[in-house]
């Protein structure tokens, strides 16, 4: 699987996906991040990818022909056209279910927005779908990528030991995860649930669906409907 990434901050982006599981798998070569830096595709001195928007109003709006170019080195690059996601407020919000689809996508181009947003034209011309992360809204789409890049390739082979996991983590078969304990057996007059010091592992996992399945009932409401559903 190869992610390519582009914006205009890469040193942000590196420096979040070259950490932990996700920076030791890279090296590994379990898959492929590229990220791209977008001034290098602009056509003045000054590398400015950006201007005023028509229509007035304030701040600047990034321009068409660098983000272009930019899809069009990596689409050169890869022999295919990529699966290319904006990382947008206005998009659909982000689930473990996407993160799972877009896992099973070869070739996927992330493009970061920044400032006011981006010529709506190019968007046009190259996005499949805009992805927003929750409602809410940051100063630019590079930590959104982070996100949606870290999902999706915890999920590919090699990336995690087993994919257990990944399974039987919150949201992934639509529920939210169980709870945890480790030693000591009691912490501050709190001691692990019986049924984990049992060994016998029908029970335990009998306990830890029952938790999820109260959890995610009160917690995530609107989850547990969803997984009532799918039933």
């Amino acid at each position: 699987m190869r992610i390519d990434i582009a914006t205009l901050f890469p040193e942000m982006v590196e420096t979040v996906l070259d950490t932990s599981i996700i920076g030791r798998a890279r090296k590994t070569e379990a898959f492929e991040v590229h990220t791209h830096q977008i001034r290098d595709f602009a056509f003045n001195k000054h590398r400015r990818v950006d201007d005023s928007p028509y229509g007035g109003g304030r701040g600047m709006v990034m321009q068409c022909e660098p983000i272009f170019c930019c899809y069009e080195h990596v689409k050169a690059q890869i022999g295919t056209a990529p699966y290319v996601i904006y990382m947008s407020p206005k998009g659909k919000v982000f689930t473990q279910q996407k993160a799972q689809t877009l896992s099973q996508i070869p070739n996927i181009f992330i493009l970061c927005g920044h400032y006011e947003g981006v010529d709506e034209r190019v968007l046009e011309e190259i996005v499949n779908e805009e992805i927003s992360i929750g409602d809410y809204v940051l100063t630019g789409g590079e930590l959104p990528a982070c996100v949606v890049t870290d999902t999706i390739l915890r999920m590919v082979q090699g990336v995690l030991p087993e994919d257990v996991c990944f399974e039987e983590e919150s949201c992934y078969s639509g529920l939210l995860e169980y709870p945890h304990y480790s030693k000591p057996e009691v912490w501050h007059d709190k001691k692990v649930p019986d049924v984990l010091m049992s060994g016998h592992h029908a029970n335990i996992k009998k306990w830890r669906t029952e938790m999820s399945i109260e959890i995610t009932k009160s917690r995530r409401p609107d989850l547990f409907l969803a997984f009532q559903t799918k039933k």
